[in-house]
């Protein structure tokens, strides 16, 4: 099970070289305070100064460490890298060079920090990748981040509590990830803030064990036994109380060898029941093996999760399509699978169809029966039309003689007027149905065809070429429908088959009012008599008014005679009758002649139209140029499949027995 760490190791140096961190590997995350000693605890794993210390603010960017064990150097034979020092550190940053002096490692660490975060104590989240070599060292993998802080110092922003936080959590949330939370002995554990962080990431605690630094710099009388026993806060991976070496021993530059010697024996004098699972080396054995059965339990997930991604990018590089070699093929196929795409989604035969709208030739069907037929539908056939109206057609159609009959004159002219209405929303669908025709173009570009998204040049050729035609073909539909209102206020067929007959209206008419006239006579002549009084004898204010000999309109509040309401009503129910045949024919007639000259003419000469035009060899070249994005985003995908196969290959390696 040993084999685990580095393996994870290899996988992390695997995604690094793609800069992508799409897998979350298992590693141990070290949160605390500011000057609580983390870095102090992560030097007494490595064996070696090999961090930056002092007070303050001193880790301001994250340090992701690898410490990979190693036979000593008498022990291992002449090295691949030519390498022959016992142990060793390298930076991911600085390629193909080697630190074999631990104090020049820790001032590349310092150099990278301040090359980002300045040099006057400012953070940054973009980590340092460091390994280190040693025969002293056990496997495993750190990440040491800034502390906790509260007041911002030097040129931190004001909301530098909130940063660090924000950037804790990013690492610790990471579900495959153990949390070593570091907490001084000298402070309340209750106000600790890295085992609050913990808790609220992982409130089981099954990710998180703490560690008690600074047990030698508590109060005299006081000890730390019931916070390492587990009674004030109880952790479930366990409580491990370590001795850092203080300032002083880092100045006067006391080996981490000599600093174990005294961290054991100061855990033996004061607490000799707990001194075998305290101290820095319990610490390391502990985190190794929690490590390495954090590894095999996130192991499946893992492989699983790189077989998936692996198949994702798999059929995104597939998206992307191959490099173009023959123009003239690849133009051709374009311009026919497009083509076929756009009369499929009219068809409703394409493979990407939409569950959110209407869209092609569904839509087009909705234009033609709902909003069209609807529109048509509401168009009232007496709409606009006064009996005043009506009364004064009938009389500029008789002329100086009285009218006998109804002049036929009359309701042509009335009819007409009405039909007309028809025109507008006849137009509209025909606009309407343009429109949809347009946005197919982009649905089929974004949807159906893949390629064109690779040649910016050729997709504006072809929406260019698709809405030239339509353009084209738009006048053309509009006068047809203009013609087909034109035809019929050509010609009022008053003999149609479902036309009533003028004189069964007439007379059905004539029957109804002489019912009515014969049942309330009597009331009606004695109210026109009391009318007539009122008027004799009237306002004596009105007889001085001049009399008008001239013939005016008649009011719309005047009384209309029997006759009149005779007459009105027979045009009223002749115009609904011829209205609603008319109507009828082109709610019907419509919608063929959009299909017929626009839609079925696009789907049989787009092919054509775009083959003509684009198929050239002078613009094969200048088209089918791919845009800078398409190609990086090949270039990154492949990248990616590539290290997602290395990865599986690595996975691939471990055996059943591995893991036990």
């Amino acid at each position: 099970m040993e084999t685990l760490i580095p393996i994870i190791n290899r996988l992390q140096e695997v995604f690094l070289t793609v800069g992508a961190d799409i897998v979350q590997l298992p590693q141990i995350v070290v949160v605390g305070s500011q000057s609580s000693g983390k870095s102090s605890v992560l030097e007494s794993l490595v064996g070696r100064d090999v961090l930056p210390r002092g007070s303050g603010v001193v880790t301001r960017r994250p340090l992701v460490l690898q410490l990979i064990n190693v036979a000593p150097q008498q022990e291992r034979k002449q090295m691949e890298n030519g390498i022959k020092a016992d142990e060793w550190g390298t930076f991911l940053h600085c390629k193909n060079q080697v630190f074999t002096d631990f104090m020049d490692i820790r001032k590349e660490i310092e150099a990278e920090t301040e090359r980002s975060s300045g040099d006057n104590k400012g953070i940054t989240a973009e980590p340092i990748y460091l390994k280190i070599f040693s025969p002293k060292v056990l496997n495993l993998t750190l990440v040491d981040l800034p502390g906790i802080t509260k007041v911002p110092v030097g040129d931190q922003p004001e909301d530098i509590e909130a940063q660090v936080q924000e950037m804790i959590v990013s690492f610790i949330s990471n579900p495959n990830s153990l949390i070593l939370a570091v907490s001084p002995a000298n402070s309340d554990l209750a106000t600790c803030d890295a085992l609050k962080l913990a808790r609220d990431v992982d409130p089981d605690g099954r990710r998180t064990l703490l560690v008690v630094s600074k047990l030698d710099l508590m109060d005299a009388g006081t000890d730390a036994l019931e916070v390492l026993l587990g009674r004030v806060i109880p952790v479930r991976l366990g409580i491990i109380g370590v001795v850092n070496r203080s300032q002083h021993d880092i100045n006067t530059q006391k080996s981490l060898e000599d600093s174990s010697r005294d961290e054991q024996a100061f855990l033996q004098r004061h607490y000799p029941s707990l001194a075998s699972r305290c101290g820095s080396r319990y610490l390391a054995k502990t985190l190794s093996r929690l490590l390495m059965h954090h590894i095999r339990d996130c192991l499946p997930d893992l492989k699983t999760r790189v077989t998936v991604l692996s198949a994702q990018y798999q059929a995104r590089l597939s998206s992307y399509g191959q490099p173009v070699e023959d123009h003239s093929a690849t133009l051709l196929q374009i311009v026919t699978k497009f083509a076929s795409d756009y009369c499929n989604t009219i068809e409703g035969t394409a493979r990407h169809i939409q569950t959110s709208e209407l869209c092609g030739g569904a839509r087009i069907c909705y234009i033609f029966h709902e909003t069209f037929g609807r529109t048509l539908q509401s168009i009232d056939p007496l709409g606009g039309l006064t009996e005043l109206d009506i009364l004064t057609a009938i009389r500029n159609a008789t002329g100086p003689r009285p009218a006998l009959f109804v002049p036929e004159v009359s309701f042509e002219l009335l009819v007409k007027r009405q039909m007309k209405r028809l025109e507008e929303p006849s137009l509209r669908c025909v606009e309407l149905v343009h429109e949809e025709l347009q946005r197919i173009v982009q649905h089929c570009s974004s949807y159906s065809t893949q390629e064109l998204l690779r040649f910016p040049k050729l997709h504006d050729s072809i929406v260019e070429v698709v809405t030239g035609l339509l353009r084209k073909r738009l006048p053309i539909t509009n006068e047809m429908v203009h013609n087909l209102i034109a035809i019929e206020l050509a010609y009022i067929n008053t003999k149609h088959p479902d036309f009533t007959d003028a004189a069964q209206v007439s007379a059905s008419v004539n029957s109804q009012q002489a019912e009515a006239v014969d049942a309330g006579k009597r009331w009606k002549t004695e109210k026109e008599e009391r009318a007539s009084a009122g008027s004799s004898f009237g306002s004596p204010s009105k007889s001085g008014q001049a009399i008008n000999l001239l013939d005016t309109a008649a009011p719309a509040s005047r009384k209309l005679s029997s006759r009149e309401q005779r007459d009105c009503e027979v045009i009223q129910r002749l115009i609904k009758c011829y209205f609603l045949i008319v109507r009828k024919s082109i709610q019907d007639s419509v919608p063929k002649t959009v299909m017929h000259f626009l839609v079925n003419f696009v789907k049989e000469r787009l092919q054509s139209e775009l083959v003509g035009q684009l198929y050239k060899q002078p613009l094969l070249q200048d088209l089918l140029i791919e845009s800078q994005d398409t190609a990086q985003q090949r270039t990154e995908v492949a990248h990616m499949l590539q290290a997602l196969q290395k990865a599986n290959n690595i996975i691939s390696e471990i055996r059943e027995t591995h893991l036990w």
